[in-house]
C-alpha cells in the first residue's frame, strides 16, 4: 500500500510546523520546574538516535545482534556509571566560555588556534558523511512510503533538498542564533524531547508488530 505524495508533504509540513511551534514556545516560557526540566533533558538525549540509526538498528539487530548491542550499551555506561566525566567537560566549557568541540579541544593545549581550525576541519570531514546518511534515510522512508523503487532521481534530491533546508533553518533559529556556553537553548532541546517521545512510540510499535 503506497501513500500519495501530497499527504506525506502535508502530513512531514505539519510535523514541522509543531516542532517549531514547541522550540517557539521553550524560547519564550520561563524555566520549567526542576523535575520536569531533568525529564525533558533526558528525552533529548535521544536524539543520539537518528533517521539513520531508525532504519539500520532494526536489520543490525536482526542479523548481527552482539555488534548491534555494544553501539547503544556504550553511551548508557557511560551515562550510569562515569557521570563525573561529563560533570567536568561543562564545568570547563563554563568557566572558558566554550561553544564547540574545537574550542573545547583548543583550550587544553593553550587555546591554540591553529589547533581549533584544524580539529574543526576534522569534525566537518567526518560528519558529512553521516549527514548524508541521515538525508538518504528520510528519502529512502519518503520513497517506501510512496511505493516508488527511485531513490537517486529528480523528487529524491528534491526531498532531500527541502528537509536540509529546513533543518538548517531550524538550527539557525534555535541552535546557532547566539553563541554562549551560558545559553540552555530551552526550545531546541524541548522540540527534541518531543521528537524523542514520538521515537519510542514508534519503537515500541514496531516492536509490538513484530512479536505479535
Amino acid at each position: 500500500m503506497s501513500l500519495s505524495s501530497v499527504l506525506i508533504a502535508a502530513v512531514s509540513l505539519t510535523y514541522m510546523a509543531i516542532l517549531f511551534a514547541i522550540a517557539f514556545y521553550g524560547e519564550r516560557r520561563a524555566a520549567l520546574s526542576p523535575r520536569v526540566r531533568a525529564w525533558v533533558f533526558s528525552l533529548s538525549l535521544a536524539v543520539y538516535c537518528t533517521s539513520w540509526t531508525f532504519f539500520g538498528a532494526v536489520g543490525q539487530a536482526a542479523g548481527q545482534l552482539w555488534s548491534f548491542i555494544p553501539i547503544y550499551l556504550g553511551p548508557v555506561l557511560l551515562m550510569l556509571f562515569a557521570p563525573w566525566v561529563l560533570q567536568k567537560m561543562v564545568m570547563i566549557s563554563k568557566k572558558e566560555n566554550i561553544t564547540s568541540i574545537a574550542d573545547f579541544i583548543a583550550a587544553r593545549y593553550g587555546k591554540s588556534q591553529p589547533l581549533a581550525v584544524a580539529v574543526t576541519l576534522i569534525c566537518l570531514v567526518g560528519v558529512l558523511p553521516y549527514i548524508a546518511l541521515q538525508l538518504k534515510g528520510i528519502v529512502l522512508g519518503v520513497t517506501l512510503l510512496t511505493g516508488s523503487t527511485d531513490t537517486t532521481g529528480p523528487v529524491a534530491q528534491d526531498t532531500a533538498l527541502i528537509v536540509s533546508l529546513i533543518l538548517a533553518l531550524f538550527a539557525i533559529l534555535f541552535g546557532t542564533r547566539n553563541l554562549d556556553a551560558t545559553e540552555h537553548h530551552r526550545g531546541l532541546v524541548l522540540a527534541i524531547a518531543f521528537e524523542s517521545v514520538l521515537k519510542l512510540l514508534a519503537f515500541l510499535a514496531i516492536g509490538v508488530f513484530v512479536t505479535w
